[in-house]
């Protein structure tokens, strides 16, 4: 069942329906990300990232068995990486 519908203009804009806003949290200027799922497309506020996405920026050659250490090191190690100077 659809929580709320949105109407197309001929400049293809769409307006963010209340109910939407409040659970996602967005206001003006917000970022929002469009994602294709099979036949499905999921809206998020840009910046959500899922414990999936974590994992595999953090490990990306797969499944780790690593402690608490590790994983900590591996954001640092991540994070460095993604806000370096270029």
């Amino acid at each position: 069942m659809a929580i709320a519908q949105s109407r197309l203009t001929a400049q293809g804009q769409i307006s963010v329906p209340v109910e939407i806003r409040k659970k996602l949290g967005v206001g003006p200027g917000s970022v929002l990300e469009w994602e294709e799922q099979g036949d499905r497309v999921i809206v998020r506020r840009a910046g959500r990232y899922t414990s999936d996405d974590i994992h595999h920026a953090l490990f990306p050659q797969g499944p780790a068995k690593k402690g608490t250490a590790d994983v900590r090191e591996g954001v640092r190690e991540y994070i460095r990486k993604r806000h370096a100077r270029r």
